[in-house]
């Protein structure tokens, strides 16, 4: 078995999770079997319960594990599915050693970081991974953070152990500076530095940069960092981050990792989709105005599946997308209405919490009222039950229980409408999580209804993050007029979709469908929606 780690140095948020699911689609395409990790240094035992603003998105796997954003990037760039031991934290590491110290495992010795926490690292990557041939693993944080060390050790350790099984790649920038009008390689030398004092040398070195690197750069970073010329690979800004396997394939990366590593590829590389893909995104020029309207709008990452399963489906109706983000305390501002009166159509995500609810619900009246492309997710659709019960069905004091003490809890948790045992997904390690549906659940259609034409099944499979649920007590009151639920749990207890049959596309799902998009194979949900958009777009230009 092979193992890759993918270190960053100098800056954070370089793209290593980026260049990682790079690497991975382009062995992948030569038919190699590999497992894509990461190993997060922050001591949360996951981001469950971390702010989208310091974290970015939550990734949900099918097996309910809370997890970094980058794992999403793994899923979309290859046909790997994801699990719970494909995140790692510091966090999770330490939980495992102090139970097994409370245990007495160790009987008696002194527990340190070395060698104790360096192996339960190590036994981590090595779990569950028995078929593979290749294990990749990037590094969170920054190469010089005193978080990262007892990671750095572990790998040292490995390379040692396993030396000719064993490659590191190292990702660094080389920042242009305007006033002498030069790529800088000093920064990377000393992140290289940084590494050798953990005892560790990079096979490879990726270098970020937003200009040209010449062959004179590329020969200072190589005798400098003491790596060959070849193994110092460019990786160039991209307007889109579906062309950096193209990219890191042309600077011939999967070459020298697999002749570094000999490993066995089966066939030749095959990237026609990516091609596909790239040309489509070349075609893509007439603009669709899409307004999103959350609360953590500040930091795009918030958002990173949402964004990319809408991009998804805007190249493959061969638009391209301008997404509006709302905050929705601000719906109530002028430009806030502008913003609803341009948009083709409007979205509101998931998310925990009262802050802008009445905005949101705001918009979902706008959008219902005046035939607008309408798509809810999670707590979205929630809210356009509340909203449809309150603006239409007339029903006083009526809300959820998240947000305050309603006589009308159309929204509330399990626990406060069923007494029967409703099995669930959660991670026992997080009390925060503990009433949460985690993962893939299935979810049964009716037919001919607007899920259906969506998904052309009767039966799908999608992925949950969220403590409350509609009551399926208040079915028969909610449904009264042009509201109606399309799909359900198998007995029916739990409402998964919901859509309003008195207008053109309003559509609210439970499960999350953006964690299920790929570029080669866009969300069904998303295609649809976007599709619905733009002829409301034709409708307004007529």
């Amino acid at each position: 078995m092979k193992f890759i780690f993918v270190t960053g140095g100098v800056v954070s948020s370089l793209g290593k999770g980026i260049v990682t699911a790079s690497l991975a689609a382009l062995l992948s395409s030569r038919g190699v079997n590999l497992k894509i990790r990461k190993l997060d240094p922050y001591l949360n035992v996951d981001p469950g319960t971390m702010s989208p603003y310091q974290h970015g998105e939550v990734y949900v796997t099918d097996d309910g594990a809370e997890t970094d954003l980058d794992l999403g990037h793994y899923e979309r760039f290859t046909d790997i599915v994801c699990s719970k031991n494909d995140s790692i934290s510091s966090g999770k590491i330490y939980s495992s050693i102090i139970d097994k110290e409370r245990k007495g495992v160790y009987l008696g010795s002194t527990v340190q970081v070395i060698p104790h926490v360096t192996e339960e690292i190590k036994s981590f990557i090595k779990l569950s991974v028995k078929e593979k041939e290749v294990v990749i693993c990037e590094i969170g944080g920054t190469v010089g953070d005193i978080e990262s060390l007892p990671f750095l050790e572990a790998i040292r350790q490995f390379k040692n152990e396993k030396p000719k099984d064993t490659l590191l790649i190292h990702l660094t920038l080389l920042p242009f500076i305007e006033g002498s009008g030069e790529l800088k390689t000093k920064p990377t030398q000393h992140s290289v530095k940084e590494l050798l004092n953990s005892g560790i040398q990079p096979d490879i070195i990726v270098c970020r940069s937003s200009k040209k690197i010449s062959d004179d750069e590329l020969s200072k970073i190589s005798l400098f960092c003491n790596v060959s010329k070849q193994s110092v690979i460019p990786s160039y800004d991209v307007p889109s981050i579906y062309k950096v396997p193209s990219l890191l394939s042309k600077s011939k990366l999967d070459e020298i990792v697999i002749k570094k590593l000999s490993i066995k590829t089966p066939k030749k590389m095959d990237l026609t989709k990516w091609k596909k893909f790239e040309y489509l995104e070349s075609v893509t020029k007439e603009e669709l105005k899409i307004l999103i309207i959350g609360k953590y709008i500040n930091l795009k990452d918030s958002y990173k599946s949402l964004y990319e399963a809408i991009y998804h489906a805007g190249v493959q109706n061969k638009l391209k997308i301008k997404i509006e983000w709302l905050d929705s305390e601000l719906i109530n501002s002028k430009n806030a209405k502008n913003l609803l009166n341009e948009a083709n159509g409007i979205l509101i995500p998931g998310g925990f919490g009262n802050r802008g609810i009445l905005g949101k619900i705001e918009a979902i009246k706008y959008a219902r009222e005046n035939n607008i492309p309408f798509l809810g997710i999670c707590l979205g659709m929630q809210l356009a039950i509340i909203e449809y019960c309150r603006n239409v069905l007339k029903i006083k004091n009526v809300g959820s229980s998240e947000f305050g003490n309603f006589k009308n809890n159309v929204v509330s948790l399990m626990t406060e409408w069923s007494h029967k045992k409703i099995i669930v997904k959660r991670n026992k390690s997080s009390d925060m999580g503990a009433s949460m549906r985690l993962g893939s659940y299935p979810c049964f259609i009716l037919k001919n209804s607007l899920a259906h034409k969506v998904y052309k099944k009767l039966k799908i499979n999608e992925r949950h993050r969220h403590r409350y649920e509609v009551n399926p007590k208040l079915r028969k009151i909610i449904e009264k007029n042009d509201m109606k639920f399309s799909g359900f749990s198998k007995d029916k207890n739990l409402l998964e979709i919901v859509e309003n049959s008195n207008h053109p596309w309003f559509l609210g799902v439970q499960f999350h469908p953006e964690l299920k998009s790929k570029p080669f194979k866009p969300h069904p949900i998303f295609l649809s929606f976007i599709k619905s958009s733009n002829i409301k777009k034709n409708e307004q230009k007529n």
